[in-house]
């Protein structure tokens, strides 16, 4: 499989092999398979994982996998921490495509400021069957029919030369160990039910379904390429960028003979679907202040342009606080930090305030949503309490409990 993974890479130019990639690395087997692979060909590369607080011990338990797979394999290892049913809920969207969307933001961001090239995620051939079926089901332009691309920016794929059964003989060959997600035997999500009910009715129709499919992919792909070189045309001259704003001319969008279909490839990018691009088309020229919301997204129809605007999205994850900062922001809050000398220093009173040790400190410190399992010791007392425990103690209400932060240092609660 090394051969196969190392041609792999080759003959699609994912990059260079002296390059830093970023793994996105769960726990479970396609991931785990990823990294052993990265590793026996000795590329460069760190791990990331997602703690997406959705299924308590289990999720933390990921975690600590995930972060003993990076220690072996002697790379860095960044985790982030997301209120996803929080997201989830203020965007009216489902739980796994909010995890996506706050995933890949989080990647990004660690891409840059780490120096990697690019990220991978280990999707395989048979993802890109499961998808293609999705997105059939839930409605697509043309680039939902060529499935899942082997690099798509700074996003690559490099495990689509492989499907499930080689992963597996993999795993059994090399005695891997991997995280099982208990959720992917739910069918409540679309992509289970596709995965465990749909796809093997197909496959007694034809049980070479995947192949079949990734030759239809690569004709797919090749039509894709047409059709992409127009849609780089039309971008040019309707598409204004100043700052995060983006402006697109009404009158030019109207004036074509597909509106529908060239708009959503020019608001793809921005995670609008095709219900509301047809909704925007019917409403362009009948006034103006109609907003359409994306999980990452506005976008106002004004009176000749239609703006989209970014969405504040880090109040979702957690922020790192550097020796340096003297301050920190978000959504709900304001922090101040500043270094006294010890000498004839004096405890605050104020329950605003908070006195820390700095020679215990260990940077940078962390400010997060608290999750479950949290404890702390408070301040006069010498035994550990459950976060959970004193909040009901100060009869915080639910709904605010998801505005509560912790601030950490290591592992711990400060």
């Amino acid at each position: 499989m090394i051969e196969n993974f190392l041609k792999f890479i080759d003959d699609t130019h994912l990059f260079d092999k002296e390059e830093k990639i970023l793994l996105a690395v769960s726990g479970g087997i396609d991931s785990v398979v990823m990294a052993a692979l990265f590793d026996k060909a000795g590329l460069n590369f760190g791990i990331a994982h997602c703690n997406f607080a959705l299924r308590g011990e289990e999720s933390d338990a990921d975690e600590n996998f995930v972060k003993k797979i990076a220690r072996r394999y002697k790379v860095d290892f960044h985790v982030n921490y997301f209120e996803t049913k929080a997201f989830a809920d203020s965007e009216g969207i489902s739980t796994q495509m909010a995890a996506r969307y706050l995933r890949y933001e989080w990647f990004e961001e660690v891409r840059k400021k780490e120096g990697y090239a690019y990220i991978a995620t280990a999707h395989h051939q048979n993802d890109t069957l499961e998808t293609i079926l999705y997105n059939l089901t839930k409605g697509t332009g043309i680039s939902g029919l060529h499935g899942i691309l082997p690099k798509n920016g700074r996003i690559i794929r490099p495990l689509l030369f492989a499907d499930k059964e080689m992963i597996r003989d993999y795993v059994a060959t090399y005695q891997l160990t991997w995280r099982e997600d208990s959720s992917n035997e739910s069918t409540k999500y679309a992509r289970n039910l596709i995965r465990h009910e749909v796809i093997p009715v197909l496959k007694q129709i034809n049980p070479d379904l995947e192949n079949t499919v990734h030759h239809t992919v690569e004709r797919v792909r090749a039509v894709e390429d047409l059709f992409e070189q127009k849609v780089r045309e039309v971008r040019e001259d309707i598409i204004k960028n100043e700052k995060q704003e983006i402006f697109l001319d009404i009158d030019k969008i109207k004036g074509l003979s597909q509106p529908e279909i060239i708009l959503f490839e020019l608001v793809k990018p921005y995670n609008f679907n095709y219900t509301q691009v047809r909704e925007m088309v019917k409403r362009m020229g009948n006034g103006s202040g109609k907003v359409f919301v994306s999980p990452t997204h506005r976008l106002n129809i004004d009176r000749t342009l239609l703006i989209i605007t970014p969405k504040e999205l880090k109040s979702f994850q957690s922020r790192e606080v550097a020796v340096e900062d003297t301050e920190f922001e978000n959504a709900f809050f304001k922090l101040g930090f500043k270094i006294f000398d010890n000498i004839d220093y004096q405890m605050s009173k104020d329950k605003n305030n908070a006195s820390l040790d700095f020679d215990r400190l260990k940077f940078p410190l962390k400010v997060r949503k608290w999750k479950e399992g949290d404890w702390f010791c408070p301040l006069g007392m010498n035994k550990r309490k459950k976060l959970s425990d004193f909040m009901i103690d100060e009869k915080i209400p639910l709904t605010l409990k998801e505005r509560v932060f912790v601030l950490t240092s290591g592992d711990s609660i400060v």
